[in-house]
């Protein structure tokens, strides 16, 4: 049951510069002034849709039940990919069928959750063009599903929806831990995709102290806090959603290191 307010966020790669995010959210308020929006980035990497995937999964088991996430990187905008509505046991889900919900999938694969394919036009917005499925299709589809509208009545459940490969670590030899670089936040940390959990189910007899962390061939020291490093030498952290990256403490590793994505961040047993 939706709420009397709900809560719509918006996750685009529109940047503020134009006028396309604050549309969205004139739109969504012109269907349903009671909503409440809140956005949780605009700032997406351009086209970058594992990047949208990522932060929807480290973010919307935050917000309350039956908050509809409305998500628009869209490289492939009036094209043939389709309109997805998601639905969860707690959680909606709008966006293209690109790829962009796969890790809310992989979050979602022991529980319940629906694709509906978006094909009740009458929902949408009129088109004047096809390059701006974020003001015409899911704003509107977000805004009238906060209105209460029965969520199948704007398409037919498919099982055929679009993922994206979303590398995993891997524990070889039963004591060395393979995974990569998969993001940078703002501050220029590298962020991996090894995480508290994988370390935990990997080695459960291990304490965090027994680990030795190797980046191109040196050891990248694990700290508790960016502080506890006292110059911008490289080191390690686990974050706040429980994934293990690097930094530089009061600087961009990122930058300082010229870490990229894709590369490779080694844990053994020390």
């Amino acid at each position: 049951m939706l709420d009397k307010k709900p809560i719509i966020t918006l996750t685009t790669d529109f940047g503020l510069k134009d006028p396309f995010a604050g549309l969205m959210k004139a739109v969504i308020l012109g269907i349903n002034p009671e909503a409440k929006l809140i956005d949780i980035t605009h700032n997406i990497s351009r086209h970058n849709v594992f990047e949208a995937s990522q932060v929807l999964a480290m973010s919307y088991k935050y917000f309350p039940p039956a908050t509809i996430h409305a998500a628009v990187v869209d490289p492939g905008v009036g094209g043939a990919r389709r309109p997805l509505l998601v639905i969860t046991e707690d959680h909606y889900f709008i966006g293209p069928d690109n790829g962009i919900f796969t890790a809310v999938f992989e979050k979602e694969q022991s529980g319940f959750f629906k694709v509906l394919n978006i094909t009740a036009s009458h929902y949408f917005l009129p088109m004047s063009g096809s390059t701006f499925h974020g003001r015409d299709v899911f704003a509107p589809v977000a805004a009238w599903l906060s209105k209460g509208v029965d969520s199948h009545k704007f398409g037919k459940q498919i099982t055929d929806y679009h993922k994206i490969s979303i590398p995993s670590p891997v524990l070889s030899d039963g004591d060395t831990i393979k995974g990569e670089v998969v993001s940078f936040d703002n501050f220029g940390n590298a962020i991996s995709n090894i995480t508290l959990e994988f370390l935990s189910k990997s080695r459960p007899a291990d304490s965090l102290s027994n680990f030795k962390i190797i980046f191109r061939d040196r050891r990248v020291p694990l700290l508790n806090y960016y502080s506890e490093a006292k110059d911008h030498s490289l080191c390690a952290v686990i974050n706040s959603f429980g994934r293990l990256e690097l930094f530089a403490n009061k600087d961009s590793a990122a930058e300082k290191f010229d870490i990229r994505i894709g590369d490779g961040v080694i844990i053994t047993i020390a």
